[in-house]
């Protein structure tokens, strides 16, 4: 949960894990498919806790990568916030809101995801639950929706046929269970490491935070920035690798260690976090160097 401009808000998503020999799903809905989806998710959570129907829910009809929900500010749902704050009925008591394509069938901003990120088999659609009382229904939804989450049969093949796609699961999950999958799925996939710095940008953006654990990259986290030390030959050899005398290994060494660079960078900034890269000539300074 997180305060908007106005309200306070619960962010969530609807989870689509799409079958991996099926066709490539649609970017995005129309606008009336996305408020007849919209509606079905309104009933789903609303049978899980009651008093969601009490407040505005907000739909973005597209689909993204995880990443880009997660990331500082959460930005997506602040553009979906921001939509809904433009959308008739405002005041009028409680709303279901859907936003899609329009009449021309040109996909707005707001609902495009980054073609670098597109194409993977688990994709997620920005929900908003806002009005008086959110912060209550967000407890509940927090306390439920891993256990009890899964979407409705009738809703997933509304989603499916509206996607054009085959659906594996379709569940609901707050921001905070997305990252927590995440973070596990991130584990399984050999970037555990990493994940201390970019919970510390979602949930503690004012924060600095190192990752300084040999044999992985010397990265500090500090303004919303991460700083990736770049290291000498010698420095570099003094820090990854100063028993190592043989001329090819280390060679072969330095190779995967920059792979590994260029990987957790490419993570970092996947999750909206930018990177610098800062020469270190020595090992010894280069937190010193880093942190400047």
């Amino acid at each position: 949960m997180t305060k908007t401009a106005s309200d306070l808000s619960v962010l969530a998503v609807m989870a689509l894990e799409w079958m991996p020999d099926g066709p490539a799903p649609r970017v995005a809905l129309s606008q009336d498919e996305a408020g007849q989806l919209a509606e079905r998710i309104g009933h789903d959570l609303a049978l899980l806790v009651p008093e969601v129907a009490n407040l505005d829910l907000v739909v973005m009809g597209a689909h993204f990568d995880p990443a880009e929900v997660l990331r500082p500010g959460w930005p997506v749902h602040r553009r979906l916030h921001e939509l809904s704050e433009r959308a008739p009925g405002r005041n009028a008591g409680p709303r279901i809101i859907g936003f899609g394509a329009d009449a021309s069938g040109d996909i707005p901003q707001p609902l495009r995801s980054e073609p670098s990120l597109q194409g993977g088999m688990l994709r997620v659609l920005p929900l908003l639950l806002a009005g008086d009382g959110a912060a209550h229904v967000g407890a509940q939804l927090e306390s439920v929706l891993v256990d009890r989450g899964m979407a409705r049969a009738e809703t997933a093949l509304l989603a499916q046929e509206s996607f054009a796609a085959r659906i594996e699961h379709a569940r609901y999950l707050t921001v905070h269970d997305l990252a927590a999958m995440t973070a596990l799925q991130y584990e399984h996939m050999g970037l555990a490491p990493l994940w201390s710095l970019i919970e510390t940008a979602l949930l503690a953006p004012g924060e600095s935070a190192w990752l300084d654990a040999p044999p992985e990259p010397l990265i500090h986290l500090v303004k919303g920035e991460a700083r990736v030390a770049l290291f000498s030959d010698d420095a570099w050899r003094e820090r990854y690798a100063p028993e190592e005398n043989d001329v090819e290994r280390l060679a072969r060494r330095r190779g995967f260690f920059e792979a590994r660079v260029r990987q957790l960078a490419a993570v970092l900034e996947a999750h909206g976090i930018p990177v610098t890269f800062v020469d270190c000539p020595g090992a010894h300074d280069a937190r010193q160097a880093c942190m400047d």
